[in-house]
């Protein structure tokens, strides 16, 4: 069973977090999960480059950092930097970046110490004030510790856009019936998501409907 939208109660169990802009405007936010890929994530900065429209990128800090091996004088010296090419564009064409992560981890699964380490071990790459938690999934001794740094962001609306049972065109249709002032929406800047089928026909549409894109909320972080 899809759920495309989270359930109202976990609304309640979040004080604090964000899962739709309050707001009866056609405002809508597009966010970027799982990133960067060298492939997608390039591909998706250049259709929301031709509408000018800004988005959140919650990357994961394992695909934002590049490690690499230099040989140094007493053998070889590991060296990491971060991934400018793609976390730098991000940034410079006015996007922002949140933390998802280090590593992918279920908060339900996670230990809490570990949970706590894996975001900041992302931080100095990705953001550290801006956070998703991967699947959603975070439990409420980790969300407490974590909303005291962070401004937590979950969704209003997940269209499945890495599910493989589902085209470009199935996932456009979702979207079209399922915005609503405010939505914030999930998508991923991956090789396995589609969004590369649809992301410039569904910007097209909503703005055919009265809808423009913000950021403007999580600017201050």
């Amino acid at each position: 069973m899809r759920l495309f939208r989270p359930l109202f109660f976990l609304r309640l169990i979040w004080p604090g977090a964000i899962f739709r802009i309050r707001t009866a405007e056609k405002l809508l936010c597009l966010t970027f999960d799982d990133g960067p890929d060298p492939e997608t994530t390039p591909a998706v900065l250049d259709i929301l480059s031709s509408h000018n429209v800004k988005a959140i990128f919650f990357c994961r800090g394992s695909a934002a950092e590049i490690r690499y091996d230099r040989p140094g004088a007493a053998g070889i010296t590991r060296k990491w930097r971060i991934n400018a090419g793609l976390i730098s564009r991000i940034k410079s064409e006015g996007h922002l970046v949140g933390n998802h992560g280090y590593r992918h981890l279920d908060g339900w699964k996670t230990n809490t110490q570990v949970y706590l380490r894996n975001f900041a071990a992302a931080a100095p790459f990705t953001s550290d004030t801006l956070l998703r938690p991967p699947w959603g999934r975070i439990r409420p001794g980790q969300f407490r510790e974590l909303s005291g740094s962070y401004r937590i962001v979950f969704w209003d609306l997940m269209p499945y856009d890495f599910d493989s049972r589902l085209d470009g065109a199935r996932v456009l249709e979702i979207m079209k019936r399922k915005i609503r002032p405010g939505s914030v929406i999930v998508l991923h800047d991956t090789a396995t998501s589609s969004v590369l089928a649809f992301l410039d026909k569904f910007i097209r549409y909503a703005g055919s409907e009265g809808y423009n894109f913000t950021t403007g909320l999580f600017s201050d972080n």
